[in-house]
C-alpha cells in the first residue's frame, strides 16, 4: 500500500481578507488542489470584494462561496506556510503555533488602485492585473516555498 502524501496547508493572509488573499485561495484550490489545502484570512474581516469575485469568475474560478474571516478563526489550524500578500499583514502577522513558516509575497491593492478609476471597466482592469499576477505566483507553488526553507 502506497503512502499518500499529505497536502501542504497554506494560509494566504491580508489586511481585510476581501480581495488578494481571497483570489490566492481560489487559485490555489483551482490550480493546486491536489497538492495544497488553501485558506485565507485577514488581520480583520472586511467582507468579500464584489469586483474580486467578478474578476475571478471571468476566468472560471468561483470564489463567491468563500467568506471573509479574521485570522483568529484559523489560528487552530497547523499551517505549513502563512503567506502574507500585503505589507500591513506582513507587519501585523501574529505568531502561529507549530511549524508554520511565514513567507511574504506582496501584491498591489486593487481597491486602492481602482479608487481613482473613471469607469467600472477601468477599475476592473486593476483587479484583472492582480488576478493574473496572483495566478502566476500560485502556479509556482509549492516548489517556490521549498526554496524559502
Amino acid at each position: 500500500m502506497q503512502a499518500t502524501k499529505q497536502k501542504l496547508k497554506l494560509l494566504f493572509l491580508c489586511t481585510g481578507n476581501s480581495c488578494r488573499s481571497q483570489m490566492a485561495e481560489g487559485w490555489a484550490r483551482q490550480l493546486k488542489g491536489d497538492l495544497i489545502e488553501s485558506y485565507s484570512a485577514g488581520i480583520e474581516a472586511r467582507g468579500l470584494d464584489p469586483r474580486a469575485v467578478k474578476a475571478m469568475a471571468e476566468v472560471g474560478v468561483d470564489i463567491s462561496g468563500q467568506r471573509s474571516k479574521p485570522v483568529r478563526e484559523v489560528m487552530g489550524i497547523d499551517f505549513d506556510y502563512v503567506i502574507t500578500v500585503c505589507g500591513h499583514a506582513r507587519e501585523s502577522c501574529p505568531i502561529f503555533p507549530g511549524k508554520a513558516k511565514i513567507v511574504h509575497h506582496g501584491f498591489d491593492d486593487p481597491p486602492q488602485l481602482a479608487a481613482g478609476a473613471r469607469t467600472e471597466e477601468e477599475a476592473l482592469a486593476h483587479y484583472r492585473r492582480m488576478r493574473d499576477e496572483i495566478r502566476a505566483y500560485v502556479e509556482t507553488l509549492p516548489e517556490s516555498l521549498e526554496k524559502e526553507r
